[in-house]
């Protein structure tokens, strides 16, 4: 029974190892290449959906967009190695407060490893593996590259996925066009996209924007 033991943890350590060395070489590949698919995207896909999404470099992205997506997902966005440890700390305590894990405090960086490799599934254990791909993101790309992945990847709607595709499908434009209550309207739906996607005239919705708007005045947009 012992040896059955040790045996399976050996081959789960081994099938974890496989699977950072798969990450490593996507991120290396993701690093300079588009990057049209996510671990949501899969998922959706799976499940017989269908995706939009097409990939804008960086600097095809509205100013505003990625001044809101900082105000309002982590304003610390520039200055941080991948972690929070304020907003962890916080989310921490909420979460002893509730008896589950009902915040994450996560930061970009964060929501991306999240986003692109693992589940939306709250644990622990997904937690720690999440942090050590946060590592290998901040580790291998630049600010910039992680800001302008996130923005391509995230879920805007149902099979809306990406800042290009958001634009399009909510407002007729490019998202390079994008103005900034447009932008802030889009990323206020970052929390519960398939909701608003029905429901853009929704209170709540409209006051994140309000809020958003006022903290995109002082969001730091990475120099590199």
């Amino acid at each position: 029974m012992i040896k059955l033991i040790k045996k399976i943890i050996l081959l789960g350590g081994l099938l974890l190892i496989c699977f950072h060395i798969l990450v490593g070489g996507m991120l290396l590949l993701w690093k300079t290449q588009p990057v049209n698919n996510s671990m949501f995207m899969l998922s959706h896909r799976l499940q017989g959906g269908s995706i939009q999404q097409t990939w804008v470099d960086y600097d095809k992205i509205a100013k505003s967009a990625k001044q809101a997506v900082i105000a309002s997902e982590d304003a610390k966005f520039t200055s941080h190695h991948g972690f929070d440890l304020e907003g962890i700390e916080q989310a921490i305590k909420k979460n002893q407060n509730s008896g589950e894990i009902s915040a994450g405090g996560s930061t970009i960086s964060q929501q991306l490893a999240k986003n692109l490799f693992l589940t939306s599934h709250r644990s622990y254990i997904r937690k720690m593996e999440e942090a050590v791909i946060t590592v290998m993101i901040e580790q291998m790309w630049d600010k910039k590259r992680i800001l302008a992945v996130y923005l391509n990847i995230a879920e805007f709607g149902k099979g809306i996925y990406g800042i290009e595709a958001a634009a399009q499908h909510y407002f007729n434009k490019s998202a390079n066009k994008l103005v900034k209550e447009e932008s802030a309207l889009l990323i206020s739906m970052l929390t519960n996209p398939k909701y608003y996607q029905n429901n853009m005239g929704s209170r709540r919705l409209k006051n994140k924007q309000r809020i958003i708007l006022r903290r995109m005045r002082s969001a730091k947009l990475p120099s590199a």
